[in-house]
């Protein structure tokens, strides 16, 4: 999803957020020494200290297990009863809510509480608790929101309408308040208002998320509109990206228009807390965004947009494992169940359970069989283990499904060149750059591949010699670019120009194997013997490709005695 809120304050709510929930720094000032803990200060203590170690690490699981163990060895201690609450909250434990009456004085403790009302219809009581919120923190951003969706549960629609009104109109966030708007209009049966309302939010917000699309595109089908919402879907279908999946069918595209996005007004501040979520997540704010999507999906349970967001910060976090069980929550017959499959299948291949990933793929190919997604990744998981053949079929499969290629397309005709390159077919090769070039002119690293190839094979030097000049200038701090271009000058016999720019990419990626040979054949050629032979042990320290390590030991033994034959410096 993309972000809905400015990058500067998103940031501060997340300091904010974060620093009311106790979530981060160092332990307090009023935090009781060890020795002077209740029963058992020393497991007390280490099972505190374990428990910040593992929420450090976004162990969330480990962390709530033994903040939780700690606290039923001091039950009474402030600052584990608040860490205890934020571990499990943020691995969805149902202590959370026990340990939030507990903790007047957290935001993410009275966000807990006013969903709790919410959800048990006690909704004047879940406007006392946002009335009394601090206007600051996240609660400027969903006070109004929260209270909107209060109001609706007392059946004040015009109230609940009134208080978004003027921030849609005239807020700087006035696409959400206009999407809540017309989520409420929907709610309340007032379907013009609801329409008008929907299209001020999608007029009012760039770079439109799945989910905005989504509701809005809902609240026009329920209006009569159907033929406008299935365009907003049909747009979503474009592209490679995961959501597209969701839209690559008409079945597909209607199942995420059917039916009430928002059936209460529980789930209306759910959609609140995912849109500060996505938003906080959007700036590198993870941990506040998951408290929130966690928070989410207390008030909607099974939400798969949260599910979502949670598996994804898990996997960025470098927890797959968890991940894959989040995304095991998402129900089979969800409109999004193939985007959580498709990144499922992408887990497993970066856990390197190949086989399993491989059948994910598949299966899902065969589901979606519009869908050019799953054999794009099956390729491109087939080519980086250098399954080549194998990877050029699956490229080809996702072609075919794409019919008339735009510039966003140009990755997958770059990744089957590689493919081809490297099942040696050439001029298949070859002529995937040449075509993902006219889609995407001067795309660095097409350019690369291409010229450097070129040069290897000793064709079309002054034209590859200009190509990776151009593309120099457009990633100068690429070293494997700025190698190409530093090799291409040695092999035209330019030696000065091809030390100086073999030794920039050195500096650039000084543990790359390839690069360090290159500059020992400069260094070489130019006469500068015990340089050229430090660079070549330096490059076989650093584990290069099995046949290229007999050509470096001999010519560690007997130096440059023939022309190079190199491993091809290419970004694949």
């Amino acid at each position: 999803m993309s972000a809905l809120f400015p990058p500067r304050r998103a940031l501060l709510l997340a300091a904010a957020l974060l620093s009311a929930c106790g979530a981060a720094g160092s332990p307090s000032p009023a935090m009781t020494p060890p020795g002077s803990l209740g029963a058992e200060p020393s497991n007390v203590f280490g099972a505190y200290l374990a428990g910040r170690l593992a929420q450090s690490e976004t162990d969330t699981r480990t962390a709530a297990d033994r903040m939780l163990e700690a606290l039923r060895g001091d039950p009474d201690q402030p600052e584990i009863v608040s860490r205890a609450f934020v571990a499990a909250l943020l691995d969805g434990r149902s202590e959370a809510l026990r340990l939030a009456r507990r903790l007047p004085d957290n935001q993410a403790a009275a966000l807990l509480l006013i969903g709790s009302e919410a959800l048990a219809g006690r909704y004047d009581r879940a406007e006392q608790r946002i009335r009394a919120l601090p206007r600051q923190g996240p609660a400027v951003l969903l006070s109004p929101l929260m209270l909107a969706w209060t109001l609706q549960g007392k059946g004040q629609t015009d109230q609940a309408l009134a208080t978004l009104r003027p921030l849609a109109e005239g807020g700087r966030l006035r696409g959400i308040h206009a999407l809540h708007m017309a989520l409420i209009a929907d709610l309340a049966g007032r379907g013009r208002e609801a329409e008008r309302a929907a299209r001020m939010a999608l007029a009012e917000t760039q770079d439109a998320s799945l989910r905005l699309l989504q509701l809005a595109g809902g609240v026009l089908a329920r209006n009569g509109r159907e033929a406008d919402a299935l365009r907003l879907m049909e747009a979503l279908s474009h592209g490679l990206g995961d959501f597209a999946l969701a839209a690559s069918t008409e079945a597909g595209r209607r199942a995420l228009i059917a039916g009430r996005g928002v059936a209460s007004p529980a789930e209306g501040i759910a959609e609140a807390e995912l849109a500060l979520a996505a938003a906080l997540r959007g700036q590198g704010a993870g941990e506040a965004a998951l408290i929130l999507a966690r928070l989410s999906l207390r008030l909607r349970p099974g939400f798969a947009p949260s599910l979502l967001l949670i598996a994804e910060h898990y996997a960025e976090e470098r927890h797959p494992e968890a991940a894959v069980a989040i995304l095991d929550q998402v129900a089979s017959g969800d409109p999004l169940a193939r985007v959580a499959a498709l990144r499922r299948a992408g887990l497993l291949d970066r856990m390197n359970r190949v086989p399993e990933a491989e059948a994910a793929y598949r299966s899902l190919a065969q589901e979606a069989p519009e869908a050019p997604q799953p054999l794009v990744r099956l390729g491109d998981m087939l080519r980086i283990r250098s399954r080549f053949p194998e990877a050029v079929v699956a490229y080809d499969a996702a072609i075919a499904r794409m019919g008339t290629l735009g510039a966003a397309e140009w990755p997958v005709l770059y990744a089957r060149g590689i493919a081809h390159e490297r099942s040696g077919n050439w001029p298949r090769a070859e002529a995937d750059f040449q075509k993902a070039l006219e889609l995407a002119p001067e795309q660095p690293y097409v350019m690369n591949y291409l010229a450097y190839t070129w040069v290897e094979a000793g064709q079309n030097l002054e034209r590859a010699r200009t190509m990776l000049e151009r593309a120099v200038e457009l990633r100068p701090n690429d070293g494997n670019i700025v190698d190409s271009l530093g090799w291409a000058l040695f092999k035209m016999g330019d030696l000065p120009g091809a030390v100086r720019w073999l030794e920039r990419a050195a500096e650039l990626e000084p543990r790359n194997s390839v690069i360090n040979d290159h500059l020992g054949d400069a260094y070489w050629t130019a006469g500068r013997r015990s340089e050229a032979r430090f660079q070549w042990l330096r490059a076989l320290g650093l584990d290069p490709e099995p046949g290229e390590i007999p050509k470096i030991e001999a010519k560690l033994r007997d130096g440059l005695v023939a022309p190079p034959a190199p491993t091809a410096q290419r970004n694949d």
